[in-house]
């Protein structure tokens, strides 16, 4: 088990392997399609003016991201009504949607850690080897017991997207994860559709 605290320097990063389990201190963020969405339009390929609140969510989530981890998960959140929030579920969403964002989110940000579930695809497997980061894959149908690793909701950003899209801060402490990418240009998602589609071969053979 590697127990690593945000933010993770690199050396952390590259020690990272296919297969190893790892769990996360510190603080980290939420976001999910609008988000990135969001990221790539405003501050990165900048084909939209930033507006309302933009830049200073930006600055907030700049210094989170540099050396930290975005997971995609669309909590459930008690205390909207107060203000006084606490997360009752938050189980991992399937990270392939994000696949046209994240490796050049990863770059901009220097984000070197991304969780959710299912994995993703060469441009993310490439921004980690750039970064260079890993993909974190968190247990799917887990969502209470993963809840408990979050100790703390310092705040909310861009909640006008909705509760499962807003940008979470949260404090956590020893989150469970399995390195299926790392920095090394090794998935475990291609390792596994690459035998499943060479056993269906011989299935279909026979």
């Amino acid at each position: 088990m590697h127990k690593l605290t945000l933010p993770i320097p690199d050396e952390d990063i590259r020690a990272l392997k296919v297969g190893d389990s790892v769990s996360l201190s510190g603080v980290m963020l939420t976001g999910r399609d609008t988000v990135h969405k969001w990221m790539i339009e405003t501050f990165i390929k900048k084909t939209r003016s930033p507006a309302d609140d933009d830049e200073q969510v930006y600055e907030a989530i700049r210094a989170i991201l540099d050396g930290g981890a975005i997971y995609h998960c669309g909590p459930v959140v008690a205390g909207l009504d107060t203000g006084d929030y606490r997360f009752v579920a938050a189980g991992p969403t399937t990270s392939i949607r994000e696949e046209p964002y994240q490796g050049d989110v990863m770059r901009h940000f220097n984000l070197k850690a991304v969780i959710g579930k299912g994995g993703m695809g060469p441009k993310t497997l490439a921004a980690c080897q750039e970064v260079p980061g890993v993909y974190l894959h968190a247990i799917g149908g887990a969502a209470s017991l993963i809840a408990q690793s979050v100790r703390k909701v310092r705040g909310v950003h861009k909640l006008e997207f909705g509760v499962p899209e807003a940008l979470w801060e949260i404090e956590v402490v020893d989150f469970p994860t399995v390195v299926t990418m790392d920095s090394h240009g090794n998935s475990l998602h291609v390792e596994v559709e690459t035998e499943s589609k060479a056993a269906l071969k011989t299935l279909l053979a026979e």
